[in-house]
């Protein structure tokens, strides 16, 4: 492609999830923001072309998406220019901006495209807009449900009723938001709504998942011993199981396969083997929720945890719980005061949770906001705990790297 990329300037890539009307997550979209563009409004098509180059190059796309779809933003110039070459057709829709001129040219790179197995998606979709003469040519259309009315919300699927397009509603920042647009027919969300608590529960909590709550808290007591970390997994047959196929795993080259659990927790370690059931106890309370809410929790439990060791934290050996339980209401649908009710966590970290200030909220803080492209405020919360962007783009990069292992090791398992 024809577009310089000048590696002395920083690049924060993130993802934004776009879930399906069952609350399954369909694919991502890459969120970046590069550091002239921060800084002195440089060129839009020098930022995308990093974008892509950084994803690929840098985190890893099948990282960055779990190897779902991948939404990417062409301005004009990078989609006549060939950086969808960058990226897998199969697995790749390319998103055209509203004001982009629906010329020949443009036409033409659409077929192109199409033929070579992209999809296209048409961003902030307005009914009777000069971008509707592209309409023949894409598979999605999104439109942004903060700046359209219910009525407009409507009258998109009106018009694109006898189309074969799936309808996308984006920036969906509520659970309510949400159920309007699934309610007038949109196929697709995507936001972070589902990792907003919406009403919270009263009933006590069904035998299964508090069984697993019992062993989270458990799990994560202060001075576990090898004994009682061996009994608690023992007692659970999904837990052992994991544990053997994880120890066994090509990762670790033993030359003969490990069939006891203590045995398997002195090579992993306790810490982590803690750590992994912990990951997996949490996946088993959200059993019938959102299982994206967890993905997100473990993502933002790994950043915690390079962010406290970096910083030197004297609980940084809790910053894995501060970010794993960020989400515990949202799991529970309970009021996170009392989602941590039983949870023995150092007293920083209990209060980080529940809202207070101090740099274990800061930490958590810039993690969210990364992960939802606020960069701006990512960037003040990082450096009033000491953390440059470099280091936070670097953390979150290896955190999405990690928790797609773990997601691989949890499915072999």
């Amino acid at each position: 492609m024809g577009i310089g990329l000048d590696s002395r300037k920083s690049v924060s890539v993130a993802r934004q999830p776009i879930l399906d009307q069952s609350g399954q997550i369909f694919g991502y979209e890459l969120l970046y923001r590069g550091e002239a563009d921060a800084q002195s409004g440089g060129s839009a098509d020098l930022h995308g072309a990093r974008v892509l180059s950084d994803a690929l190059l840098g985190v890893g796309l099948d990282a960055l998406t779990s190897g779902l779809r991948v939404f990417v933003s062409m301005t004009h110039h990078l989609l006549l220019d060939g950086a969808a070459s960058l990226l897998p057709p199969e697995k790749t829709v390319l998103e055209l901006p509203c004001d982009i001129p629906p010329d020949d040219q443009v036409v033409e790179t659409c077929k192109r495209l199409q033929a070579e197995g992209y999809a296209l998606a048409l961003d902030a979709y307005r009914p009777g807009s000069p971008t509707e003469a592209l309409l023949p040519h894409v598979q999605f259309v999104k439109v942004d449900t903060r700046r359209a009315t219910p009525m407009e919300l409507r009258a998109a699927v009106t018009r694109l009723r006898n189309r074969p397009i799936k309808l996308i509603a984006e920036s969906v920042e509520s659970a309510q938001a949400a159920e309007l647009a699934r309610g007038v027919g949109y196929h697709y969300f995507q936001g972070y709504y589902f990792c907003r608590p919406t009403t919270f529960a009263r009933a006590p909590l069904p035998a299964r998942r508090l069984a697993y709550m019992n062993l989270l808290s458990a799990l994560n007591k202060p001075n576990l011993s090898l004994d009682e970390v061996e009994n608690l997994v023992k007692h659970d047959l999904s837990l052992s199981y994991r544990v053997l196929r994880s120890v066994n795993s090509a990762a670790f080259g033993l030359g003969q396969e490990v069939t006891s659990i203590r045995r398997a927790l002195v090579l992993l370690g306790v810490a982590q083997i803690r750590k992994w059931a912990s990951v997996w106890t949490l996946a088993g309370l959200s059993d019938g929720g959102t299982p994206e809410a967890v993905s997100v929790a473990l993502v933002r439990a790994r950043c915690c945890e390079l962010l406290g060791e970096q910083i030197k934290d004297p609980d940084a050996g809790s910053y894995f719980l501060l970010g794993m339980c960020s989400l515990l209401d949202v799991i529970l649908q309970r009021q996170m005061k009392d989602a941590l009710a039983d949870m023995p966590l150092p007293a920083s970290i209990s209060e980080a949770l529940l809202g207070g200030k101090n740099r274990a909220r800061a930490v958590l803080d810039a993690i969210v906001a990364h992960e939802q492209g606020e960069w701006e405020q990512a960037s003040a919360c990082a450096a009033a705990v000491g953390i440059d962007d470099d280091a936070l783009s670097a953390i979150y990069a290896k955190a999405l790297c990690w928790a797609r292992e773990l997601s691989r090791q949890s499915e072999a398992a």
